[in-house]
């Protein structure tokens, strides 16, 4: 059976230095919970508790799980990689420690940081990619990091493909699971930075099937993209514009990319996101509205 989980991302909880307050986590827990969803994923270091026991009793007192957390590298810079293990493993540690075993370490690149890519995110071209020597080292970022996750931890890394990142296209989605062990790497597939970055995303579920251990489900408004491309939008400039709208009002197709789910016999946890920013709107309507809109799928 499919569980349905949010993140705190939804509530304005992301990794990027924005302006205006998000809610805090017991407010952001006590919504999800209200809303029918039955789990999260941790959000920032430091915005949940970082002690494991106290990190269990919110999980516990919601009956929630902990699916996973986010955590960013500059990986094409080897100079980064031993921080971006030791951050990956406290991590991984702490969500281990606290009873969670089958949680993931959301391995992404350092999105929002490279000027060349947030300025141009949703129309990325050849010339603004990794060098093959690049790519070589931002692999080898993703798999050591993977591998000291596992062996300290026991934990899985998924990496999350992400607008404003080094890994946004399909194309460079491919170049980087080919040049990383799949039995180290996998994927985490989201809905809505995959067609923002110019792929089907139904394609990509039935292309990397095997490799995708953890979905994200996100819309994405072909208007909102339009407008982004037409105007020069950078990245954050496109998520204030609401290139990711709630679920069902954008282009992801969710009703044919259940039925392949179902056809793959997927058994695991969805993680529903969109980024609603301080300001934009009232998060825990739009999270009821996507857990609503998920219901009519089946």
């Amino acid at each position: 059976m499919i569980k349905i989980a949010n993140a705190p991302c939804s509530w304005g909880v992301l990794e990027f230095e924005l302006e205006g307050e998000a809610a805090g986590y017991e407010q952001v827990l006590d919504e999800m919970k209200s809303c029918g969803y039955e789990g999260t994923e941790l959000g920032d270091w430091g915005f949940m508790p970082t002690d494991p026991k106290a990190l269990r009793a919110e999980m516990d007192k919601r009956s929630f799980q902990l699916l996973g957390a986010f955590v960013p590298v500059l990986m094409k810079d080897r100079s980064k990689h031993a921080a971006g293990v030791e951050q990956a493993v406290r991590t991984a540690k702490l969500m281990a420690d606290a009873g969670f075993p089958n949680a993931f370490i959301v391995l992404a690149d350092e999105n929002g940081s490279i000027p060349e890519r947030t300025k141009n995110a949703g129309r990325v071209t050849p010339g603004l990619g990794l060098s093959s020597d690049e790519w070589k080292i931002f692999a080898e970022g993703a798999e050591l990091i993977a591998r000291r996750v596992k062996e300290e931890t026991g934990l899985r890394t998924v990496f999350h493909h992400h607008c404003a990142g080094y890994v946004e296209t399909p194309e460079e989605i491919d170049t980087l699971l080919q040049l990383t062990d799949p039995n180290l790497v996998g994927l985490v597939l989201d809905m809505g930075h995959y067609m923002f970055g110019g792929g089907d995303p139904l394609a990509a579920l039935k292309k990397y099937a095997g490799r995708i251990w953890h979905i994200h489900f996100k819309d994405y408004d072909p208007k909102a993209g339009a407008k982004s491309k037409e105007l020069g939008w950078d990245y954050f400039q496109s998520v204030n514009g609401g290139v990711f709208c709630e679920l069902g009002k954008g282009a992801v197709d969710f009703k044919s990319i259940v039925a392949e789910l179902h056809r793959q016999q997927y058994n695991d946890w969805i993680v529903v996101e969109q980024d609603v920013l301080p300001g934009m709107g009232n998060p825990k309507v739009c999270a009821q509205r996507n857990r609503d809109f998920i219901e009519t799928l089946g």
